[in-house]
């Protein structure tokens, strides 16, 4: 067999078992969540950044 070419009886005696793909189907409504969420950082983004900032020298400095 030469690059691209397969056995056509093996083409022949395929089967699709659509039984199991059914069974493995998601529901996307399995894990809903009523609710809200709020983020309360604390500080301004100059702050996190000048945090950010810090951080990255701190681990830069044990390297």
């Amino acid at each position: 067999m030469g690059f691209g070419s397969y056995d056509e009886s093996e083409q022949q005696h395929q089967t699709q078992d659509t039984e199991d793909d059914e069974d493995a189907a998601v529901n996307v409504h399995e894990h809903e969540y009523e609710g809200s969420i709020s983020v309360e950082t604390g500080g301004s983004t100059d702050d996190l950044l000048g945090q950010l900032q810090d951080i990255k020298e701190n681990n830069a400095d044990d390297e």
